[in-house]
């Protein structure tokens, strides 16, 4: 039982840091979006990330073949096929709409309305089969509470805009991807998902770039830094630690992980551009930090 809750904690850390590096890379996606189409960024920083997924590769081949082993370089070929593909398709329809939305309204607003999904995914899980005990469902409750404080506390939040909706949908869709990767992900090497799911989004949102914009020289070098640490850390790096953190985990502990991204973002534009933070939003803050906390104290031995 100890060694399943360390794995549970290490596990729930390498999620804590992808909603770290998703966090601060908000901002680069909003620059990104400044110069480029949602499509043509999409599309950019996930080549960006096959290229590093497959050099990850190729160093850990080289590693094991100085130490003797002969394993074949693409491992469940067939599973990793269907996983991916279904994965990278859910990924690039939730990339692109909230690269899309991200543009059309408050960051408040998106931050809140993407990690919905902090909900979105223990309802799923009800009708899946999976039912979260009343200690996950408190969590839960108490993360939604802290993500308004945070986010949405003394601002107008009864109307949607047309972009705001493409934000609803895209909690749908990282729900979705959430519930596949957790499906696929303990029977497959994590880096070698991670790469077959960006090769995916990466084929997807190549081809709407061409069919609906019009991408240019200027726009790639103006987008260059957003493109390279959205490529290289948030998507290479971090969704690669979503799979590995996912193996094993419940998915709704990994959800409320993941969703402290708006508290990362909040915190980074605090730090580093030195955006104030009121009383309410540090409450928001400091309630879903306390829920990520409680999700991990074991449960009462009866």
């Amino acid at each position: 039982m100890e060694k399943t809750n360390q794995k549970q904690l290490r596990n729930t850390l390498m999620l804590v840091g992808c909603a770290l590096i998703w966090g601060t890379a908000f901002v680069a996606q909003s620059v990104g979006s400044g110069y480029m189409g949602p499509y043509t960024f999409l599309a950019s920083r996930s080549w960006l990330a096959c290229v590093f997924l497959l050099g990850l590769l190729a160093v850990r081949r080289r590693g094991q073949q100085r130490r003797g082993q002969r394993l074949p370089f693409w491992l469940h070929g067939k599973t990793l096929a269907v996983g991916g593909a279904l994965c990278g398709a859910a990924l690039f329809a939730a990339s692109a709409a909230q690269q899309m939305g991200i543009g059309t309204t408050s960051t408040a607003k998106a931050g809140f309305m993407t990690a919905l999904y902090v909900v979105l995914v223990p309802v799923c899980g009800v009708f899946l089969g999976r039912r979260p005990g009343v200690k996950l469902w408190c969590c839960v409750a108490a993360s939604v509470a802290g993500l308004y404080l945070l986010c949405l506390a003394g601002r107008d939040t009864l109307s949607l805009t047309g972009g705001e909706w493409q934000l609803l949908v895209c909690a749908f869709l990282f729900t979705l991807q959430i519930l596949l990767v957790n499906r696929f992900s303990p029977r497959l090497d994590g880096i070698q998902l991670s790469f077959v799911q960006f090769l995916v989004v990466s084929v997807l949102s190549t081809v709407c770039m061409f069919l609906f914009e019009q991408p240019t020289l200027a726009q790639f070098q103006g987008a260059a830094v957003s493109v390279l640490y959205c490529g290289v850390m948030s998507s290479g790096v971090a969704y690669t630690l979503q799979i590995v953190g996912q193996k094993e985990l419940d998915p709704t502990i990994a959800s409320l992980a993941m969703c402290l991204e708006s508290v990362f973002s909040a915190l980074a534009g605090w730090l580093i551009l030195g955006q104030t933070l009121t009383p309410p939003e540090l409450a928001g803050c400091a309630l879903m930090f306390a829920a990520i906390v409680a999700s991990q104290l074991p449960d009462r031995k009866h």
